[in-house]
């Protein structure tokens, strides 16, 4: 292994800078070469690389998104462009890759693996749905986002006696709803793994009232429905005018959290090392705060899993 190449595929999380920069740094410290692969797989196929030393990678750990770019590339399904894009790696010399990014990025990895090009995988994605690993590059920052603008929204909420619905990110993830609504208190979370019915949201507000509280939060995940669907139906329900906010995109931007600066280091070179064991086709994650690798395939075959518990102790606690 004297090579090796990085990209960042799918959307961007806060913290996809620091793997890279934990990848280039890692690498150039065991004397192996480092690649930029730019607009991810799109640029694997069209060839757009460029070599990253120590001081391409200086400055970075604080700044969120990805300085290698990214874009959506459907076509790299097709084992044509797969074949293409292994000729322009061999081509440059490269060994190995590492890919940033997540399910969907993962597939490419397995499959361009399964041609006899190795590549590890590193979860960075703020929905947190990555089997296999407990948290994800970007998720605390996104978290830590949701949750500071639902803070300044419940001052209002209360000056005003309203009713949110605030809408957060995730996917078919309910977990930084869940995790957002337990850190917040917010009144009720709807995810997408559990069941709901409109009448119990009906009940909790009913009940808020009778004794005296008249604002309250309520979290919905993108994957369960929009956030203005709700809000008409429950204004139908109440006859109570709710108000609506959509984070959207500000939960993928800002600074990395010191978590997930951390995290990503320690998920970087843990790549590069797999790499240099002659190790492709691996994951690598997090579980019970130790760095660990598993095969790509568990990635997307299987189903990630919210923590049911969280959402029990967030409805107990918001009684």
């Amino acid at each position: 292994m004297k090579k090796i190449a990085v990209l960042t595929s799918g959307g961007d999380a806060p913290g996809m800078n620091a793997a890279i920069r934990a990848v280039v740094r890692k690498a150039h410290y065991h004397k192996i070469d480092v690649v930029g692969v730019y607009y991810g797989y799109e640029g694997l196929y069209n060839g757009k690389f460029e070599p990253l030393d120590l001081g391409s990678v200086g400055g970075i750990i604080q700044r969120g998104g990805t300085m290698l770019y990214s874009a959506r590339f459907p076509e790299f399904k097709e084992e044509e462009i797969q074949n293409k894009a292994i000729e322009n790696l061999r081509n440059q010399g490269i060994d190995g890759l590492v890919v940033i990014g997540g399910d969907g990025s993962y597939r490419g990895a397995m499959a361009l693996t399964e041609k006899g090009f190795p590549c590890v995988g590193i979860p960075g994605t703020i929905d947190n749905d990555i089997p296999g690993t407990e948290y994800t590059i970007g998720f605390d920052t996104a978290l830590n986002t949701a949750v500071e603008a639902i803070d300044k929204i419940r001052d209002t909420a209360t000056s005003h006696e309203n009713t949110f619905i605030v809408e957060v990110m995730g996917r078919n993830a309910g977990d930084i709803a869940l995790w957002t609504g337990l850190a917040a208190g917010a009144e009720t979370v709807l995810i997408p793994e559990e069941e709901f019915e409109i009448e119990d949201i009906v009940a909790r507000l009913e009940r808020s009232a009778a004794r005296g509280k008249r604002h309250s939060i309520i979290i919905v995940a993108e994957g369960v429905m929009p956030g203005h669907k709700l809000g008409k139906i429950l204004e139908e329900r109440t006859g109570v005018q709710i108000r609506v906010s959509v984070l959207g995109h500000m939960q993928r931007g800002g600074a990395p959290s010191a978590r997930d600066r951390v995290l990503a280091g320690r998920l970087g070179a843990k790549a590069v090392e797999l790499l240099l064991e002659g190790k492709g086709g691996r994951a690598v994650g997090i579980h019970n705060h130790a760095v660990v690798d598993y095969d790509l395939k568990e990635a997307y075959e299987n189903k990630h899993k919210a923590d049911v518990s969280l959402y029990t102790l967030s409805k107990e606690l918001s009684i």
